[in-house]
């Protein structure tokens, strides 16, 4: 099976992007060159990848994607920093949404 990836992109005005692609290279090339105009990064660039995660199906990396999408910015923040215990803090305050 071909590798699928899950990442972050932090916008040059401070949001940021998650989004899953099975080539992740040719993924941050077409958001830099801004190909889609109506692309959210379309915009907001330059981006800069600031989390990546690789898995093997690209099932789970959508499914990834869209539970990230859903979270808190502080959720992703501590996600991109590698904090768990954070992560699982946030977690358990049942305020994914919660600024």
């Amino acid at each position: 099976m071909q590798s699928s990836w899950v990442y972050i992109l932090e916008c040059f005005e401070g949001t940021f992007y998650t989004g899953s692609t099975n080539d992740l290279e040719r993924r941050l090339a077409e958001h830099r060159e801004g190909l889609e105009r109506t692309a959210f990064t379309f915009t907001r660039r330059p981006i800069k990848l600031v989390f990546a995660y690789e898995l093997i199906d690209i099932r789970e990396a959508y499914e990834l994607e869209y539970q990230i999408k859903g979270w808190s910015r502080a959720k992703k923040i501590a996600l991109m920093n590698g904090d768990l215990d954070e992560l699982v803090r946030l977690s358990n305050d049942n305020g994914s949404k919660k600024k």
